[in-house]
């Protein structure tokens, strides 16, 4: 097992996805796993300490653990499958003893960053999908903060809405309409 950290969040141009690098805390490795917008958004608010006023959803797990006197003993990034990341969030109750709970690589991280509990990345993961972390000068990420995470979901909020208002529009046969939306999601596009 590899002790990590994370490092940072950044965008990926490439994919258009947000990567969270994370670092091997005794050695000079890191893992790059791709998460979605609402993914980094909830790992970077933990990263710099936002509180929110109301739980988000890795908070109600953690509080619904906490009520039944349930611990978050570690997170592991355990396995990969076809380029996909597997992880387990391993608890433990004095009543039942230790539970192995399968979930997303996101939602481990940001459950772990939330409870500070270690995380770390299987022999194998590390060995099949790290690279050394020396840097060249070569990087195409762009770091990213979760005010700009929160802006660009409330765009994709937006142009959602757009979308799902021109389709009632056409359904509705509400032509003039349908155009001055099709033209305000062109122009958001942009």
């Amino acid at each position: 097992m590899n002790l990590v950290e994370v490092k940072r969040i950044s965008y990926y141009p490439p994919s258009k996805g947000y990567a969270v690098m994370l670092l091997e805390k005794d050695g000079n490795r890191s893992l790059q796993i791709m998460v979605g917008s609402a993914e980094a958004q909830a790992i970077a608010l933990y990263l710099e300490g936002v509180d929110m006023p109301r739980p988000m959803t890795h908070d109600l797990l953690i509080n619904v653990l906490e009520t039944l006197e349930t611990e978050i003993s570690q997170v592991m990034i355990a396995r990969m499958d076809n380029g996909t990341f597997f992880a387990e969030i391993e608890v433990s109750n004095s009543q039942i003893g230790e539970i192995v709970i399968d979930s997303r690589p996101s939602d481990a991280i940001a459950i772990a960053l939330r409870t500070s509990t270690p995380i770390y990345i299987s022999d194998e993961v590390m060995n099949r999908a790290s690279v050394d972390n020396v840097s060249d000068g070569s990087e195409v990420a762009e770091h990213v903060s979760s005010e700009k995470l929160s802006k660009e979901a409330s765009e994709e909020m937006v142009l959602e809405n757009l979308n799902d208002a021109l389709e009632k529009a056409i359904t509705e046969e509400e032509y003039e309409i349908a155009a001055r939306l099709r033209d305000r999601i062109k122009q958001l596009e942009k």
